[in-house]
């Protein structure tokens, strides 16, 4: 009898280091040269947003939703240090996307977003672990139309949304999303770093200064 309670813990504790081996492979991939110019470029792209004064809309589903929603919080609010807020919006209105759902069919809750808010030279981010969620795919399409700037967080083997953004990464070889968004979310805390040591510099403050936000 004790020989199988320690044979279960010990198949539990195998799966258990077996997870954070994926966890720590998937995040590993941003260490391609392909991912880390990735992030450099896109950093470079978030601070020439906001420099030039424009904005940032972000959409996903799901997880990915959760994502967006953390990127864009992250931005708006504080991240390490104090700095001015940034203007990103996450497309999550439920009143929003419930309507346009219910109107025209959920395909194009983020197109309608984007349509709403999105103007030339701002920046959409789509985050789909599929590569193929259509409502993400017609979003970019509206981004396109209106000359906006683009950028995909995707995974398996980017799917339709493969080419379609001006930059992408892409986290393949997982067979489930949860990796890939582990991932993604990596990625995009470094790019905000990135980002705003780029557009800040020294005018960042640390957190027990008082010195003002602008």
């Amino acid at each position: 009898m004790q020989t199988a309670i320690l044979d279960t813990q010990t198949k539990k504790r195998q799966k258990l280091i077996a997870l954070v081996d994926s966890a720590v492979a998937a995040v590993g991939q941003l260490k391609s040269e392909v991912n880390l110019l990735f992030i450099e470029q896109v950093a470079a792209l978030l601070a020439d947003t906001f420099r030039r004064g424009n904005k940032v809309l972000i959409a996903g589903n799901g997880g990915s939703l959760c994502d967006a929603s953390h990127f864009a919080e992250e931005l708006t609010g504080i991240f390490y240090r104090k700095r001015k807020a940034l203007p990103a919006i996450v497309l999550s209105e439920p009143g929003h996307l419930t309507c346009t759902a219910n109107d025209l069919g959920y395909e194009w809750v983020f197109h309608r977003g984007v349509e709403a808010y999105g103007k030339k030279d701002d920046l959409f981010i789509g985050l789909s672990t599929s590569g193929n969620s259509l409502s993400i795919i017609r979003a970019f399409e509206k981004a396109k139309e209106l000359d906006m700037k683009t950028v995909a967080f995707l995974g398996k083997d980017g799917g339709k949304m493969r080419g379609m953004a001006n930059f992408e990464m892409i986290i393949s070889g997982f067979p489930k999303s949860d990796r890939d968004q582990e991932a993604h979310m990596s990625a995009m805390h470094m790019i905000i770093e990135l980002m705003e040591d780029q557009l800040f510099g020294d005018q960042l403050f640390g957190e027990k200064n008082n010195a003002p936000l602008f």
